[in-house]
């Protein structure tokens, strides 16, 4: 069946299994740059966190190489799974996939009600005039933690201290990133897409973010039709890292808002 998740494919599950689904999507950067928002959720939500095909040293179907057919498997899986009303978190490429997987769903009567709600958090995947993607790919350890995080020492990872097997990976997470994002980390047609996104949708921007900006963030959220936007002061490309207790109280009130039987 095209666009199939792997069977193995590891997911990270949190908090109570009775509660209403939330989906957490990672970025370029791995399963561990959302960790902190799965901890966060599963206080109030069954959360499922996987490490999407490629990342990791996992596999990755032929069937999924771009985004979008990444987005489709992941809407499969929920549909299959009789998943309904769940909570899409994305953080950056994550972003991308689950603004995909709502215009998706919006375009797909067998997946009516199967989407919730969406949160996406300095997202890539939209090209906005004026407000480019970093060329992520152009950059160096020093070089990515200038453009991503509001206070670039302590975000600098250097390379040296590295052992050959996280290099390994972190090579290997690039060359996926690079083959199902490309090097824009975009689409140029999603931003128009949008508009037919149907569930509520909240798009969180670090004010410090050099990756993407916020103009861009400020533009993804113009497109979705009723979103909302906000902007986490003194955080970049990574807030739930840099200032968690900032993006929690911007990421609470929807939550809670759009939690499955509340109006």
């Amino acid at each position: 069946m095209p666009n199939t998740l792997p069977d193995d494919l590891p997911v990270l599950r949190a908090g109570d299994p009775s509660a209403p689904t939330a989906l957490v999507l990672h970025g370029g950067g791995g399963p561990r740059t959302v960790a902190p928002i799965v901890g966060h959720l599963a206080a109030s939500r069954s959360v499922h966190a996987p490490t999407h095909p490629g990342w990791e040293g996992t596999d990755r179907p032929e069937s999924i190489a771009t985004i979008a057919e990444l987005a489709s498997a992941y809407l499969t899986r929920l549909r299959d799974h009789g998943e309904r009303d769940v909570l899409v978190v994305g953080s950056s490429i994550g972003g991308w996939i689950a603004l995909e997987m709502a215009v998706q769903a919006a375009a797909d009567e067998r997946s009516a009600g199967v989407l919730g709600s969406v949160v996406v958090i300095d997202t890539v995947g939209v090209v906005v005039e004026g407000e480019p993607i970093a060329d992520f790919f152009a950059l160096d350890a020093r070089g990515l933690a200038e453009v991503a995080w509001h206070d670039p020492e302590r975000g600098y990872q250097d390379p040296a201290l590295a052992t050959e097997e996280q290099r390994a990976v972190l090579r290997s997470n690039g060359q996926t990133m690079a083959v199902l994002a490309g090097r824009g980390m975009s689409d140029p047609s999603l931003l128009e897409r949008l508009a037919s996104v149907e569930v509520p949708t909240l798009v969180v921007s670090g004010a410090s973010d050099r990756v993407v900006t916020v103009g861009h963030g400020r533009a993804v959220a113009a497109a979705v039709p009723g979103a909302a936007f906000a902007e986490v002061p003194a955080a970049g490309h990574l807030p739930h890292l840099e200032a968690p207790e900032a993006t929690w109280a911007v990421l609470d009130p929807f939550v809670a808002q759009h939690r499955p039987g509340q109006h």
